[in-house]
């Protein structure tokens, strides 16, 4: 009687994910998520093109708590996709410290340039509100309260150009 009921639990455990696959429908996104590039050069011809400023992020992904928080409660919300889509070319260089995240050497240099450009101090993290010609507009970092009152702050830092 135990193994018959064992072996029935484990059909419905086994069955069950495949079950779920066909029923769950997946989640509506409001807005794609932005394209950000790794490269200072690109992020300013864009910007030029398209005659939107830049917002450079310099980040720790996997040590800097503060940079982790801002990229999960601003950056991959869609909300701040759909913020971001007419108004700002993004840019984001990142340092990570893990052996696991390690960056090609290519990717080292682009980001090295950059904080070479914007981020004399080391900062992290640091974000930079450039305008499309490369002038620094705006620097800040981490701020609490969600994606909704970074945008309004970045809202706020783009008026003032």
């Amino acid at each position: 009687m135990r193994l018959a009921s064992l072996l029935f639990c484990a059909s419905l455990a086994l069955s069950a994910p495949a079950a779920l696959a066909q029923t769950t429908p997946a989640p509506a996104t409001s807005a794609a998520a932005p394209a950000w590039t790794a490269s200072l050069a690109t992020a300013l011809q864009q910007a030029k093109a398209t005659n939107k400023p830049v917002l450079a992020v310099f980040s720790g992904s996997d040590w800097c708590k503060p940079c982790i928080m801002l990229k999960q409660e601003v950056f991959d919300k869609p909300e701040f996709a759909q913020f971001a889509k007419d108004r700002l070319v993004l840019a984001r260089f990142d340092f990570p410290r893990s052996k696991k995240n390690k960056l090609s050497p290519e990717a080292v240099k682009q980001n090295e340039e950059a904080a070479a450009k914007l981020n004399k101090e080391g900062s992290f993290p640091l974000v930079v509100l450039l305008s499309p010609e490369g002038k620094v507009l705006a620097k800040t970092g981490y701020r609490p309260g969600g994606v909704a009152a970074y945008d309004a702050y970045l809202e706020s830092l783009l008026a003032k150009k």
